[in-house]
């Protein structure tokens, strides 16, 4: 019963499932790898040539509906002959028309101005309604282009347009055509279009403007379908597949009519248009189901052939496995089953030789194991040892005697290397004697064997010392009655820390264990040795720490009071800053009126307030204004003319800052500045009149753009020289320095006589810069507040080699 159920459960999961289910699975895969390909290749071929039939008879529809608007178009300029002069004689050509063209609904015709003068259909005629129709697109992109088209329209489901023609001559009129496009299905019928695919034209904004029989109703709205929306975006590429109007999968191919922007869209339901590959498919399921029966009549059939010699090849296992050693498989099969079995008959007959043996090799290894849970404990007690003290006197001594009980040897000594004296020093010993005459004690590094097994790093075991040559160790070892010796080197990665050496009094190899093992305690007296280092340098380390401590204590003492005295200087700083504040308030009242650099020279001044106060002084006044401003102003936009002033006043600002003037007042265009007030000047005239040449030099230019820009002003200036009486007037709020005196008038009344870009001034600043300038001479003015004439010159230009010449001559002189 147990042998059936094996069976079967190795029919169900061993060899034989597996078997059948690869050979069946490889069928399978191979036969849906290549129907998947054939059927994608196919796939794609299908729908290219559908796709390509479908955009053929799209352009060719599209081709056909723009080849009728032409004609339609050709036909309607006939009735636009420059040659029908009369209301008369247009009716007749307008009935002919539509009497001979079935799709024109109605025309009238519109005169030069846009006013409908006659209406003709075919149920009606009206003449001189006079309509105006001067704004429609009909009109205005008409005579823009020669001809126009309407976007499309419905009445009753009916869709329409107009085409409109310009008459020839100038201002002669239009003739709109309105245009039934009912016609444009004809171009859509099922010979055209087939019995499995529809068609339709839809315009700009995705409305039906025809359609086949089984296409979707007339003005219906089809903009949201996908087709639709890419068909007339614009730049955008026709999508070959979408939704019809019934949500179903199609296919489909677009085309556009340029001249009118519509859209002919040709589509076939996706299902039909597939039915071949879904036949394919069929076949290719049809084809993998025989061959996964073949496959599976194939797997069984040689699977079957391999149960009977693994069943066998089991048993025979079994069999051994219960320490049936006498048991033989048998297996003819010619093949590496049958190898299997001989194998496995081998294995047998070594199995039932070796278990013979076993019991001896037992009581072997059970000695062995006795050693070496010896050896485990020795070294767990020297390792107790290491960890538990750091004082060598205390280790070393443990690890010499334990290694003198696990190696059964005579004597163990352990040495330390002094790196700087370059030798080796005896720090223990154990079963020879440590006395300090003894040449073993100190061995110099060089010729011998514990500097060779240092510098190798390895392990040198010396069998019988008399056949070695002289040194230190080997002649006291001799003379004790030692004859052969094992030399393990203490090192670490850090360096060498010196030698552990063990010595027989028997000649002899040491055995590769017993090196093994010594390398062991070496490594624990390493161990000893380096925390015995680490521990030294440790405490060294703790005594410089607390000495820097102390240091870091006394300088945290000399940082708080340097903190103290930085507190005492933040002090200092902080009534700096307010002073100088102050200043800087100071400064900012007085830019307020006065030139940046005099606002300075004032705010340095030991005594600002004597600048500033009452006091009588000859000045040189220079005021200017815009001829015309005024009535500028009421032509004018003010928000135009507050941007003329700011350009004006921008201009002026820069040259009076350049020559240091005194800004006194600007009202409007009127801007009046002072010179050697209140900071006093040599040549303050000269810089006056130098200063009022390049201001009309510099107005001459914005004058022009402004004239360019439609306004008529220009630019004037007068400069008088005279006695004032300085000072500041206001209140505390706002306060102005100003001069009072009749040469601010006097200046005032010559800029009033200056024509533009004329710079006038009195005979008295003439005569004080006559070397520099050139100038001509006025007639004597009549000012108002001046009961006698005033003479008065026109200063032309300013020569500057001359104003060299004149300040060299000065500095000659002051020289």
């Amino acid at each position: 019963m147990a042998g059936a159920n094996d069976k079967t459960r190795f029919l169900r999961e061993g060899l034989f499932a597996k078997y059948v289910v690869s050979l069946v699975g490889l069928v399978v895969f191979v036969l849906a790898v290549n129907g998947a390909m054939e059927t994608w290749i196919s796939y794609r071929a299908t729908r290219t040539s559908l796709t390509d039939g479908l955009e053929d008879k799209a352009q060719g529809a599209a081709r056909r509906i723009e080849q009728s608007i032409s004609e339609l178009e050709r036909q309607i300029s006939w009735v636009t002959r420059a040659s029908q002069d009369t209301l008369e004689k247009r009716r007749a050509d307008y009935a002919s028309l539509l009497h001979q063209v079935s799709v024109v609904n109605q025309l009238f015709q519109l005169n030069g101005e846009g006013r409908e003068v006659l209406r003709v259909s075919r149920q009606s005629t009206t003449t001189g309604s006079n309509a105006d129709l001067s704004r429609d697109m009909r009109f205005t992109d008409t005579v823009a282009r020669g001809v126009s088209y309407a976007p499309a329209w419905f009445a009753d489901r009916t869709p329409l347009m107009s085409i409109s023609v310009a008459h020839s001559g100038f201002n002669a009129g239009v003739t709109v055509a309105e245009i039934d496009l009912s016609f444009l299905s004809d171009f859509l019928s099922d010979a055209q279009v087939g019995k499995a695919a529809f068609a339709y034209v839809v315009d700009p904004r995705g409305r039906v403007l025809a359609t086949s029989s089984k296409g979707p109703e007339i003005g219906k709205d089809l903009s949201k379908l996908p087709q639709v929306a890419a068909a007339i975006a614009p730049g955008r590429e026709p999508d070959t597949s979408g939704t019809d109007f019934n949500g179903h999968a199609v296919m489909s191919a677009a085309s556009t009519v340029p001249k009118l922007g519509w859209s002919v869209l040709f589509e076939q339901p996706t299902t039909q248009a597939l039915m071949p590959i879904r036949d394919q498919l069929v076949r290719i399921a049809l084809l993998i189901g025989v061959g996964l029966m073949v496959a599976i009549l194939a797997g069984t059939l040689l699977a079957r052939r391999m149960i009977i010699p693994i069943t066998a090849l089991r048993d025979g296992a079994h069999k051994l496995g219960e320490g049936d050693f006498s048991h033989r498989i048998d297996v003819h099969t010619s093949d590496e089953l049958e190898d299997l079995a001989g194998q496995f008959n081998r294995m047998a007959d070594q199995i039932q030789e070796t278990y013979s043996n076993l019991e001896t090799k037992v009581e072997e290894r059970t000695r062995d194991l006795a050693q070496s849970i010896h050896e485990l404990k020795v070294l767990e007690e020297v390792g107790r040892a290491v960890a538990s003290s750091l004082d060598l006197n205390a280790v070393l001594p443990t690890i010499a005697a334990r290694a003198i009980e696990i190696t059964r040897a005579d004597a163990v000594l352990i040495y330390g290397y002094d790196a700087e004296a370059r030798r080796f020093n005896l720090v223990e010993a154990n079963g020879i004697g440590k006395s300090a005459e003894g040449a073993h004690v100190t061995i110099d590094e060089g010729e011998n064997i514990l500097s060779d097994s240092a510098g190798s790093g390895e392990p040198i075991a010396l069998a019988d010392l008399d056949d070695a040559t002289e040194q230190p160790l080997r002649d006291a070892a001799v003379n004790a009655g030692f004859h052969s010796v094992l030399v393990v080197p203490l090192v670490d990665q850090q360096g060498t820390l010196g030698s552990l050496v063990v010595l027989r009094r028997a000649s002899g190899a040491f055995a590769p264990s017993i090196i093994g093992l010594m390398r062991t305690f070496a490594n624990q007296a390493v161990l000893a040795m380096r925390n015995a280092r680490l521990f030294t340098e440790v405490d060294h380390k703790s005594h410089a720490l607390e000495t820097a401590n102390e240091t870091v204590r006394a300088q945290a003492d000399k940082l708080r009071e340097q903190t103290e005295q930085l507190k005492d200087w933040n002090k200092s700083l902080e009534a700096r800053v307010k002073t100088q504040l102050g200043e800087i308030e100071r400064i900012r009242k007085l830019e307020r009126f006065l030139a940046p650099q005099v606002a300075q020279l004032i705010a340095s001044s030991d005594s600002p307030e004597g600048l500033l106060t009452s006091q009588r002084r000859e000045v040189t006044v220079v005021f200017c204004d815009l001829r015309g401003f005024t009535a500028f102003t009421e032509a004018t936009e003010p928000e135009e003319a507050m941007n003329v002033l700011r350009e004006y006043h921008a201009a002026l600002g820069k040259l009076i800052f350049k020559y240091e003037g005194t800004l006194d007042k600007y009202a409007g265009d009127g801007v009046m500045i002072l010179f050697n007030a209140p900071i006093q000047f040599e040549d303050h005239i000269q810089r006056a009149v130098k200063m009022a040449v390049e201001m009309r030099d510099t107005i001459g230019p914005l004058t022009e753009r402004w004239r360019n820009r439609g306004h008529s002003l220009g630019f004037g200036i007068g400069i008088a020289l005279g006695y004032a009486t300085l000072g500041q007037v206001g209140f505390e709020q706002r306060l102005e320095y100003a001069a009072i005196g009749s040469v601010t008038n006097l200046a005032s009344r010559l800029c009033g006589e200056a024509k533009p870009n004329q710079i006038v001034v009195s005979r008295r600043v003439y005569g004080m810069v006559e070397p520099w300038v050139e100038a001509r001479a006025l007639d004597d003015l009549q000012l108002k507040g001046f009961n006698h004439p005033v003479l008065a010159m026109e200063i032309l230009n300013w020569r500057e080699e001359m104003a060299n010449v004149v300040d060299a001559a000065a500095a000659r002189r002051r020289g």
